[in-house]
């Protein structure tokens, strides 16, 4: 079996940096949801973690390029997520109300 590369279409590339950007930061949010043992919460997310996933898989399958887009949008998403976490820690610890 041969994998054919061809040139990536420019809004599928971008469907998978976004869907792979926005499934990492669900991810980090999953883990912090599960850290609190917040059970309904964590649920919520790996819920959304699978569905968000399922569009980077199928999308990238047919070429291998995508592969590139995806991981760039999973450290994208992650960074963002992790960066908002410290954030909300910094504001909780100096004594700023927790919505």
């Amino acid at each position: 079996m041969m994998l054919h590369i061809h040139a990536p279409n420019p809004l599928i590339a971008l469907g998978v940096f976004a869907s792979t950007a926005a499934t990492d930061a669900v991810y980090v949010m999953f883990n912090a949801a599960v850290t609190a043992r917040r059970r309904s919460l964590a649920a919520s997310w790996s819920s959304l973690w699978y569905l968000l996933a399922a569009f980077a898989v199928i999308s990238y399958t047919g070429n291998a390029v995508y592969v590139l887009f995806a991981a760039a949008g999973s450290w994208l998403g992650a960074f963002g997520a992790v960066t908002w976490l410290d954030k909300a820690d910094l504001k909780n610890a100096t004594g700023t109300p927790r919505a």
